[in-house]
Parts: structure tokens; C-alpha cells; sequence
């Protein structure tokens, strides 16, 4: 049936007089006062967080106390539950070092405390891996501490396998015969040359020789707790960034070490913050954020399992750096959302989120093909307000026909064409982003490409929200007062809702009520939204489109408009992006 223009106009009128109403706060279909609907208790909140493993694991790894946030540490390792279990071993030493039980040297460098050691013989510092050990074993780090400290280079090993598992150690040397000359000046029966073992972790004041403690429990991680001075949370330098927590360190497969970082899941979100928001930003749309980081963190849990941690500390996690850049603004932001998560039926969502989505976010599945009910695109207003603002926010990409065509025989596998002559978006979702976009060469033959891994790989773009050549895509025109005047393209369109407030309308779902009482799509009249033409200008493909990021989830510059522009809640910035989600505070029982 055929929607006649006479209800075209009257609803044109209506979105007309919409089109003058203020915005106002957005309608999410949630109380935002509401209190917890659903319990829910993360499996863990200690975090596993690999700050150094891999291809970036260390040959050795300096600790300091923060000024003013702790003395010395205590030694021991985290169990199943991410206790820290001390082993009765300790130290007051504020700078140490944790290496290889191997041959190794210390090289300084011009930032004090960034030095550190490597494998090798020669220099003005070295450790040795070559000790006599007493064969006698102690009860407790204290016994054994008592006799090691009446020997010039003594210290204490811990030896897990033993039943009295700590031993006295003594000496440094760089090659057994020189420890085997040191044993003969003992002359007793019960000692040995020792050198460790694949697992053996040694500890050493830094800058120094002084071997202060050496830690053996075959591939259980050696866990280091900061000791606080007056009750305290002690901050420790690692690295250039100060953290909270313990840190653990692991040979694997008796290689360099794997350092992992035990922090509490808000210290977690205090050391992520400041990283992925400007702590200048409106402190609703960092509440947002604190609360899509921490959401995203507890469902990563096991992410990096095969490697022995939970999140790294780049983009393929979240950002991290510990206390770094965080203040008073972005701890705010922590403790004012502490312990709340975004859920959907009880679990935990799928927060993720990016810098813009260019005017609209996309379904989850037109992206990384996998569904989430509340990870569906929306059209979005609010970046409008700050394009200027956003960096790289309008685009262009061009590409020769030869350059496209070598393009895509290298980064699309299956891809034969002979040389392009033809680029077009045949496919857009809902929300206006291009999903599918078909390739025609000189003889045409067409190559289509779907989803986002494809289409970027293809073409280049950042995004897929665009346009190809001289194509302006539009949802359709919809007409105001006249059938001769259409609104803008592009124009966010209002509609009042039950309750009487203004809400944005999807064009693509646009409706309205027909003489016979029905309700009907409004299509409008004009392009159906899909791209014609070859794409050329001027001989080359040119792209232009909007926005950085992978569309899914929430827009952190959407954010800071609602914030800043509109005085919205975090609340509403959640329940905007994410769909019918609830704000779910952590289950005590």
C-alpha cells in the first residue's frame, strides 16, 4: 500500500515542530535511581595484570617504595584465590632488584634506578651465579637469616621442595672453580657449590652486588608485597610508573622474567583512567568510562590465561599505567561508580568502547561477527557538537586504480580482479555504515567485501562510516511543510515520545500511522542510501568519511558531549550506548 503524500506532509509537520524543541535529557527507559535489580559478586577482584612477558620480558626488574607509601617488602607468592601468602622472608631495603640466577652485570644508566642487569662476566658490578650453600636446612627465614649474617656475603635461599625449606648461602662467584676454592677455606662436610636452578629467582640491592635473598618453588611465581609503615596503601615504583599492589615474577620455561602486576580492581580502574580519558573531562563522562573499564576488566579475566595473567597493559586490553597521570578528578570518578558494573541478565557486558563512531555505532556482528543483545548500533547526535574538537574526525582516503588493485591482491585473500575500475557501497545497516562494497574491474568481474575486518583491510579507512567519490549517501529525504523542502541530510530528527520528551529518531526506522489506522515505514523519497557511480574523481577512488575508532560500543567524545553540552548522567551516557543494560553495584553476601 502505497503511503500517500498527504500523511507525508502531516508528519513532516510534526517532526518540524520537534525539530525546534530543546534537547533534553535522554529518555533511557531506567530509573537512574533505581537500586541493584540483579546480584552480582566478579569471580575475582584482584586483577593479574602482565606489565612485562613474552617478547618483553626482562633480564631484570628494579622495584622502589614511593616516598612516603611503604618500606621494604615482604616475600612469599599469590595463591589460587590472588592472595598474597608471605613466607615469613623480608627485607627493609626500599631499592631491589629481582634477576636471573645467572651470570650477570649491572649497566647503569643516566635515570637513576633504570639501570639493569644482563647476562656477562666483565664489569664494574656482577653478580655471580656460583655460592656454597649449607646443607643443613631452617624452619624459618629468621634461623637461617641469624647464621647467613655472620658470613661476609651471606643470604638466605628458600628452597619450597625442602621441609625445612630455607637455606644459608654463601659467596658470589662467577664460575665454580672459584666457589669450589671458597668451600675448601669452610673445611666442614655439610656444604656444597651451588647455582640454582631454572627457576631460581635472585634478589639484590640495586646498583649492587649484595645479594639480599633467592627464591626457589619450582614454577610457583615469586610474589613481593610492599610493607607499610603506619597502615598506609603503599605505592612502589616500577618502570617509570608508580603502582598499588604486588607484584609477581616468573622464568618461564626458565627464560627472562615474566612480571605480572596484583592490584585491586579499583586501583586497576584509578591506573587506567587518566589513560584512556582526559582527566579534564567532564567528571560524569569519566564515571562513564571508570565504569565501562572496570565492567570490561572483570569479563576479561583469563584473557592472557595461556601466558599466566588476566589483561596487558596496551590496547588490546585497556591502557595501564598504574598511579601515572591519575588525580584527584579521575579518583573521583573511581570511588564515585566503586563496585558498580554494567550487566545485562545478571553477567557482565561486553563494554567496549572507542575515541568516535563518526555519527553512529553499528551492531556488534557487523564488526567482529560475533551477536551481543546489548552491543546494537545507534545513530548518534552527540558527537555533532564537538567535530572540531575531535582530531582526524572528517577523513579522506584516495587510492590510484593501479594502487587499490595491488592493495587488495595483498591484504584480501581470494581477491583475482584485473585492474579496478569501479568501488561502490552496495550494502549499509541501519544505522547508515557501510557493510558491504563491491569491486568492479575493467573486464566486470566484481569482488564484494563484507564486514569491517575486510572492508578496512581493503580499502584503508579507518571506520566504515563513508562515502566513495562523488556518492553523498543518504538515509532518504524527508520533507518539512513542503514536499519542495526536504531537511537536511545528516539533520538529527526528533520525535516526542509517551512521556512527552523530545528523543532522536532513526530515520531507518521511521514510522507513522496511515489513514486506515496501520503503521507504516516512512521511506521518504530518494536514494535508498546506496553509493552510485565508479568512485572516481579526477582519476583517483576517493573515500571521505568521519570518526576513529570501531564503532562499537560507546563513543568517548559522545560522552563528553553529553557530559559537557547537556549535563547528562553517566547513567544516561551508559543506557545510551549500550542497549537495555542495567547498572548493577557488586553482590557483598
Amino acid at each position: 500500500m502505497r503511503f500517500t503524500r498527504r500523511w507525508v506532509r502531516l508528519f513532516a509537520m510534526i517532526i518540524a515542530v520537534c525539530l525546534l524543541l530543546p534537547l533534553v535529557r535522554v529518555n533511557t527507559g531506567h530509573d537512574a535511581g533505581a537500586s541493584v535489580s540483579v546480584p552480582f559478586r566478579p569471580q575475582f577482584t584482584t586483577l593479574r595484570v602482565g606489565l612485562f612477558f613474552g617478547s618483553t620480558a626482562l633480564p631484570s626488574a628494579n622495584l622502589q617504595n614511593a616516598d612516603g607509601f611503604g618500606r621494604g617488602f615482604d616475600f612469599g607468592f599469590f595463591d589460587s584465590n590472588r592472595n598474597f601468602v608471605p613466607i615469613g622472608a623480608w627485607t627493609n631495603e626500599h631499592r631491589i632488584t629481582m634477576l636471573m640466577a645467572r651470570n650477570v652485570v649491572w649497566h647503569p644508566t643516566a635515570s637513576e634506578g633504570r639501570g639493569e642487569f644482563r647476562e656477562g662476566t666483565s664489569g664494574a658490578v656482577v653478580v655471580g651465579s656460583f655460592h656454597v650453600k649449607f646443607s643443613q636446612g631452617f624452619a624459618t627465614f629468621e634461623e637461617a637469616r641469624t647464621i647467613a649474617s655472620q658470613h661476609q656475603g651471606g643470604f638466605v635461599r628458600y628452597q619450597s621442595a625442602s621441609q625445612d625449606p630455607f637455606f644459608v648461602m654463601v659467596g658470589n662467584h662467577t664460575s665454580r672453580a672459584s666457589a669450589e676454592s671458597a668451600l675448601a677455606a669452610f673445611g666442614a662436610a655439610n656444604v656444597e657449590v651451588f647455582s640454582g636452578t631454572q627457576h631460581s629467582i635472585k634478589v639484590v640491592r640495586t646498583g649492587t652486588n649484595a645479594i639480599l635473598f633467592e627464591f626457589d618453588a619450582g614454577t610457583t611465581p615469586f610474589g613481593i608485597m610492599p610493607r607499610s609503615i603506619a597502615g598506609e596503601d603503599p605505592e612502589t615504583w616500577f618502570h617509570g610508573f608508580r603502582y598499588h599492589g604486588g607484584f609477581s615474577y616468573a622464568r618461564r620455561d626458565g627464560g627472562l622474567l615474566t612480571v605480572l602486576n596484583y592490584v585491586d580492581i579499583e586501583d586497576y580502574v584509578k591506573g587506567i583512567l587518566p589513560y584512556e580519558m582526559s582527566p579534564t573531562w567532564p567528571i560524569e563522562a569519566l564515571k562513564a568510562q571508570a565504569l565501562t573499564a572496570r565492567t570490561f576488566a572483570v569479563r576479561s579475566i583469563g584473557r592472557h590465561a595461556s601466558q599466566g595473567f588476566d589483561l596487558c597493559v596496551d590496547v588490546h586490553c585497556q591502557v595501564y599505567r598504574g598511579r601515572g597521570h591519575a588525580n584527584d578528578r579521575t579518583d573521583q570518578a573511581v570511588t564515585g561508580t566503586r563496585g558498580m558494573y554494567v550487566t545485562f541478565e545478571g553477567r557482565p557486558a561486553e563494554t567496549v568502547y572507542a575515541s568516535s563512531n563518526g555519527g553512529a555505532s553499528e551492531n556488534v556482528e557487523n564488526v567482529w561477527m560475533e551477536p551481543r543483545p546489548y552491543l546494537r548500533g545507534v545513530l548518534d547526535p552527540w558527537e555533532a557538537y564537538v567535530v572540531r574538537r575531535i582530531q582526524g574526525y572528517n577523513w579522506t582516503v584516495r587510492h590510484t586504480p593501479a594502487a587499490l588493485t595491488e592493495r587488495l591482491r595483498t591484504r584480501i585473500s581470494g581477491f583475482n580482479l584485473s585492474t579496478v575500475a569501479a568501488v561502490r557501497v552496495t550494502e549499509r545497516s541501519a544505522t547508515g555504515n557501510a557493510i558491504g562494497v563491491t569491486i568492479t574491474d575493467v573486464n566486470g568481474r566484481t569482488h564484494t567485501l563484507r564486514g569491517r575486518s575486510q572492508i578496512l583491510a581493503g580499502l584503508g579507512t579507518p571506520t566504515l562510516r563513508f562515502d566513495i567519490g562523488d556518492a553523498i549517501w543518504s538515509p532518504g529525504n524527508i520533507f518539512a511543510n513542503s514536499p519542495a523542502i526536504p531537511v537536511n541530510p545528516g539533520t538529527q530528527i526528533f520525535g516526542v515520545d509517551g512521556s512527552g520528551q523530545a528523543v532522536a529518531v532513526a530515520s531507518a526506522d521511521m514510522r507513522a500511522i496511515n489513514g486506515e489506522g496501520n503503521s507504516v515505514a516512512v521511506a521518504g523519497e530518494g536514494s535508498p542510501g546506496i553509493g552510485g557511480g565508479t568512485g572516481l574523481v579526477s582519476g583517483q577512488f576517493v573515500i571521505n568519511g568521519t570518526g576513529n575508532g570501531h564503532q562499537v560500543g560507546m563513543s568517548q567524545w559522545g560522552a563528553f558531549a553529553m557530559a559537557h553540552y547537556h549535563n547528562l548522567t553517566f547513567r544516561d551516557i551508559i543506557h545510551f550506548y549500550f542497549t537495555n543494560v542495567e547498572i548493577t553495584e557488586t553482590y557483598q553476601g
